[in-house]
C-alpha cells in the first residue's frame, strides 16, 4: 500500500484515456480518445488562488489537481483522466483532466502521482 494513501482515500473514479490519431487527409487535430482502464484514485485540487492566469490577453481558469493511484505500467504523460460520477445509474464524465506532469513513481512500484489540470476559458459558460 502507498504510504499515506489508504484505500478509503482513493474514492474518485477515473477513466484513463489515450489519444487515437485520425490519419485521414483532413483529420489533423480531430483524433479521438479511447479508454485504457477505470480506476479509483485520489484527486486533490490545488488552492483556487493559483488557478487563474493570463493567456494571450485572455484570463483563463485552470484547476490544477494532484492525482494519486495504485501503480500501473500502462499510464503515460500523453494521456488524460475523465472523472466519472453515476448519474441515473450511468457513468457520466463530470470533469476532464489533462496530465501536465508525471507519472512519478511512489515507493517501489506502489503508486503513481500526476499533476493534471482542467482547462477552460474564464467567464460565463457557453
Amino acid at each position: 500500500m502507498i504510504t499515506g494513501l489508504k484505500s478509503s482515500q482513493r474514492r474518485t473514479r477515473l477513466r484513463i484515456e489515450r489519444p487515437v490519431a485520425d490519419n485521414s487527409f483532413d483529420g489533423a487535430g480531430s483524433g479521438e480518445w479511447e479508454p485504457v482502464a477505470t480506476v479509483y484514485a485520489q484527486v486533490q485540487d490545488a488552492l483556487p488562488s493559483r488557478g487563474e492566469k493570463l493567456d494571450g490577453g485572455m484570463t483563463t481558469s485552470i484547476r490544477p489537481a494532484r492525482v494519486r493511484m495504485l501503480f500501473r505500467e500502462d499510464v503515460a504523460a500523453h494521456m488524460r483522466f475523465a472523472v466519472l460520477r453515476k448519474v441515473g445509474g450511468v457513468d457520466t464524465v463530470i470533469r476532464l483532466l489533462q496530465i501536465i506532469s508525471g507519472p512519478a513513481e511512489l515507493g517501489y512500484r506502489e503508486g503513481l502521482e500526476f499533476i493534471a489540470e482542467e482547462y477552460r476559458p474564464a467567464g460565463n459558460p457557453a
